[in-house]
């Protein structure tokens, strides 16, 4: 074990693909796929670094984690893709979806209206979404 209690024995590239199963499921693995022919070390890198290092860290679970990255995607106010991949997986770690709209109204105190709205929309693209994939499965 690491100090940051990660077992060694399993490598970052693996420990990240585990935890990107995990919190992102199939929308997670779509993005990593899509950068397979421009840009594969890039797509590498995502895996081993946010996820096989960071998200894979004690100290707040994934609730917490999907919390914080909603917020700082909201705030940015430019990553309406990135922050819809969150949004779906603050879902599938069990945020419910009256917590992440209230996370991204919480923003407008801090990023502006603009930034709030522009993650409010993309809230309700995901849930709409999410709720096609409900009634047609």
């Amino acid at each position: 074990m690491t100090q940051h209690g990660q077992d060694n024995s399993e490598s970052r590239l693996e420990r990240g693909k585990r935890a990107l199963a995990e919190i992102d499921g199939e929308a997670g693995n779509k993005v990593i796929a899509s950068l397979a022919d421009i840009a594969p070390d890039f797509a590498r890198y995502i895996l081993e670094f946010p996820f096989g290092d960071i998200y894979s860290r004690p100290g707040l679970d994934l609730r917490a984690r999907e919390i914080a990255t909603i917020a700082a995607l909201t705030a940015m106010g430019n990553a309406a893709p990135q922050l819809k991949v969150h949004i779906e997986a603050g879902l599938n770690v069990g945020l419910s979806r009256e917590e992440i709209v209230e996370v991204i109204m919480q923003m407008a105190v801090y990023a502006g209206f603009p930034a709030a709205l522009n993650g409010l929309f993309a809230a309700k693209d995901v849930f709409a979404s999410t709720a096609r994939v409900a009634t047609s499965g």
